[in-house]
């Protein structure tokens, strides 16, 4: 069991590998395992998500408008993530743990805890759906992977399942990474295709 702490160093560690990948990203126009996005579309939604987190935890609610998508160009994406990702990690680090804030987009009320495990999920699928699009390999720590997998079996036992992610793939016991991410709709054995 992960605590704030623990999530805060996590989280801070998945927002740092995307920032390096982000600072390499030459072509925005690349396929992403994201159905339908681009490199270009996955960084807007990364930023917008990061933006729309940091008003709902330093003010205790946000529009639904604050989590939209931030246009971004080949020129500025790398600093425009990077700002959104130093902004979410501030807001996260001096948050009440405790406190509960509302997020418009989810229509719940989580505590700053409970949103910050949503965020470590995100930003380190994320990552890895970065690190695809441009042909390389990525794995967080092993703290972040078991948090990661046991909430991707969460949200893959919801009746319906949830709209944020793809139909889960079945569990393979073969690697708890891998599994993850096909419960999160993902295949990390296939690859990405224009």
């Amino acid at each position: 069991m992960l605590t704030f702490e623990d999530l805060l160093a996590e989280h801070r560690h998945a927002l740092d590998d995307t920032t390096a990948l982000a600072a390499s990203a030459g072509d925005l126009t690349v396929p992403t395992p994201c159905a339908g996005w681009d490199l270009a579309d996955l960084f807007g939604h990364m930023v917008g998500q990061n933006l729309g987190f940091t008003a709902a935890v330093a003010d205790g609610d946000a529009p639904v408008a604050a989590y939209s998508s931030v246009p971004v160009t080949v020129d500025d994406v790398a600093q425009r993530w990077q700002e959104s990702a130093g902004r979410v990690r501030d807001a996260f680090g001096a948050a009440d743990p405790g406190a509960t804030m509302h997020l418009a987009e989810f229509g719940f009320r989580p505590t700053v805890t409970v949103a910050l495990g949503m965020q470590l999920l995100d930003a380190a699928v994320h990552a890895w759906d970065v690190a695809t699009a441009l042909g390389r390999d990525y794995r967080p720590s092993e703290a972040t992977i078991g948090f990661v997998l046991d909430m991707a079996r969460q949200i893959a036992a919801r009746p319906g399942g949830t709209p944020v992610f793809a139909a889960p793939l079945v569990e393979r016991g073969e690697d708890p990474w891998g599994d993850a991410l096909r419960l999160l709709g993902r295949d990390p054995g296939q690859q990405v295709e224009a």
